[in-house]
């Protein structure tokens, strides 16, 4: 059952203005009180996205937006939204792309060690491939990627690595 609340757009000077949703702890405790589970967010009704929380403090957490969300619900901080939060029980949070599914389907050690990262790096792989229109792309990327995962030393794969900027 989702629940369904009024929040305000904010900025966080700290990270260059980055936008966000408050999402006080009276809603995180509801949620079950932890912000490593994944959510589905729709705001107005209209713009719906899969999302994490990041701790704000006092208990109060906060969900980015992007220009793209922003522009969507044609709003700007100050504005006032109205938030619908339920739990994302997909296995990774996020949409995995056919490119991706495929390749691990295909490339048994590659898929061993894409199930062994910790969520986080599984979401930025993900992120990685679906940011670009192209499936050519995506198939690129996707096998440049566990190809470079492959490499690395389990339990040590960085960000930088996995994109192949080896430090």
């Amino acid at each position: 059952m989702p629940i369904v609340f009024k929040s305000k757009i904010d900025c966080l000077d700290y990270m260059a203005n980055m936008r966000y949703l408050l999402i006080p702890n009276d809603i995180v405790m509801q949620l079950g009180g932890s912000f490593s589970l994944r959510l589905w967010c729709t705001a107005n009704e209209k713009v719906k996205w899969q999302c994490g929380l990041t701790a704000l403090g006092n208990g109060d957490a906060y969900i980015s937006l992007n220009a793209q969300r922003l522009k969507q619900l044609k709003a700007k901080p100050g504005d006032e939204v109205l938030i619908s939060l339920e739990k994302d029980d997909s296995e990774f949070g996020l949409e995995v792309p056919e490119e991706l599914k495929e390749l691990l389907e295909q490339d048994t050690e590659g898929s061993k060690r894409f199930h062994q990262l910790v969520a986080g790096k599984q979401r930025y792989i993900i992120r990685v491939i679906t940011g670009v229109k192209s499936s050519q792309l995506r198939v690129e990327r996707a096998v440049t990627l566990i190809e470079n995962l492959k490499r690395l030393t389990p339990g040590k794969e960085s960000f930088k690595d996995i994109l192949g900027k080896y430090s």
